[in-house]
């Protein structure tokens, strides 16, 4: 079926080069997002009141898309704010810090535990754990305080938060955009995810050995510290908690178990946790007013990393057949349309697409608000499969891992911020440390991309 463009699709381009445009120059693309629905709602329906419909519904349709994400994400957060008031998390880490004798190997395990921590828990609190507990006792090796800063940063921020395999937040916005399934996604991104980790960390490692061989030799020896024996309570979660995850990893892989059936497991687990924790310290009847508290913070931070992506997904999910048809009423793909449009007309071929792809997730990432460019990169993905026989699920992934690595973040001075601070340097200089390694991550992994699409 020949494919034409009509006024809509074109307006729904310009609006969003608009926005890319805006992202460019740093600014937030929320209210535009708002005012693209509005525009693109009242012109599908020629209703102003369907346009100022269409607002609401899009919120909501997107909101009932991540719910999943977000009650899992803040359930996770709550869970985290559990055990640390127990205790429990700065008992699960401690034992890393025996292992720490040099720089070298202080910056691989900081680095290491940051991942660990971050794939299960998220970066943010995170890096507030592992700032607290094992960088003091890091630092004690000699290893330069902005190095310690872009190993947290390179392997939270950047390798955990960009494949986010356990939690899988990232990948469902994504994959979601994109029209395909997460575990599909998911597999078609390992082996970028795989050259982008690889990359940055070996080049980062070069870096950190030339400037280190320049400092003194330090000799670590760490006195005896008195500790307060740990509660009871304490122990056993430290030890339940790693038991728990283990085992949901080993359920997943057994029984398969992707997208919303691994969130669930994940989210029902750190529940338990949650509940057992709070039960632990101090009691039931204290935990009546305890685990409502850690929800309350959970929650809170889970709006807070989603309200900005609702009205963004919300926009961008319109050009979607789905999103149409539940904000708009009609069925009409605007983004599938401009794609097969594109196929037969515009002779379009591998390299570029890949190389557009890129630079959609690179300047959606300017923003620094952590998932916001994904519905985007996930739409182009998509878009750009309906124009050339490609595997869409490569490509979105190669968007994905741009967007979470720039806005993740670690190019951005205010996307570093936390790390930054828990380190005690300035953002712009640990953005510094991070832009070599960084870019040849992501040029490493644009050339893989190339021949994997």
């Amino acid at each position: 079926m020949l494919v034409t463009l009509s006024y809509l699709h074109i307006l729904y381009v310009a609006l969003i080069l608009g926005m890319l445009t805006l992202m460019a120059f740093r600014k937030s693309i929320v209210l535009p997002c708002v005012a693209g629905i509005l525009i693109i709602g009242w012109a599908a329906t020629k209703s102003a009141i369907g346009g100022v419909q269409a607002l609401f519904n899009a919120v909501v349709w997107a909101g009932g898309e991540f719910l999943g994400v977000i009650v899992v994400i803040s359930l996770v957060v709550a869970m985290s704010k559990a055990l640390a008031a127990i205790g429990a998390d700065a008992l699960m880490i401690r034992p890393f810090s025996r292992y720490m004798k040099n720089r070298s190997v202080t910056f691989f395990l900081l680095g290491i535990v940051m991942f660990a921590v971050s794939i299960c828990i998220w970066p943010s609190p995170a890096v507030a754990l592992v700032g607290a507990i094992i960088l003091p006792l890091a630092l004690e090796t000699g290893i330069p305080v902005v190095w310690a800063a872009v190993a947290m940063n390179l392997f939270g921020h950047g390798i955990a938060l960009s494949g986010d395999f356990f939690i899988q937040g990232a990948p469902t916005i994504t994959a979601k955009a994109a029209g395909t399934t997460v575990g599909e996604l998911m597999r078609g991104s390992v082996v970028l995810w795989a050259v982008m980790a690889v990359v940055t960390v070996a080049v980062a490692f070069i870096m950190f050995r030339r400037d280190v061989k320049k400092l003194p030799p330090v000799k670590v020896e760490r006195a005896a510290v008195v500790r307060e024996r740990p509660k009871p309570a304490a122990v056993a979660m430290a030890i339940l908690t790693p038991i728990v995850f283990a085992l949901s990893v080993v359920l997943m892989l057994v029984f398969k178990l992707q997208g919303g059936d691994a969130t669930a497991l994940v989210g029902g687990a750190a529940l338990i946790i949650l509940i057992a924790a709070t039960c632990l310290n101090g009691g039931v009847m204290k935990a009546l007013d305890g685990v409502i508290d850690h929800l309350k913070n959970g929650f809170g931070f889970g709006i807070e990393i989603f309200t900005p992506v609702l009205f963004i997904a919300g926009f961008f999910f319109l050009g979607s057949e789905g999103g149409a048809k539940a904000v708009l009423g009609t069925g009409t793909g605007i983004m599938n349309d401009i794609g097969l449009y594109l196929a037969q007309n515009v002779p379009v071929s591998r390299v570029p697409v890949v190389i557009a792809e890129a630079l959609a997730g690179f300047v959606t990432g300017l923003d620094g608000s952590g998932f916001s460019g994904l519905p985007i990169v996930g739409a182009t993905a998509s878009t750009f499969a309906q124009a050339l026989p490609l595997k869409k699920e490569v490509l979105a992934s190669l968007g994905q891992i741009i967007t979470i690595w720039v806005d993740g973040g670690t190019l951005i001075p205010w996307a570093v911020i936390p790390v930054a601070a828990i380190c005690g340097i300035k953002p712009e200089e640990l953005v510094r440390k991070n832009v070599i390694p960084v870019f040849a991550g992501l040029a490493a992994t644009i050339i893989v991309a190339c021949f994997l699409v």
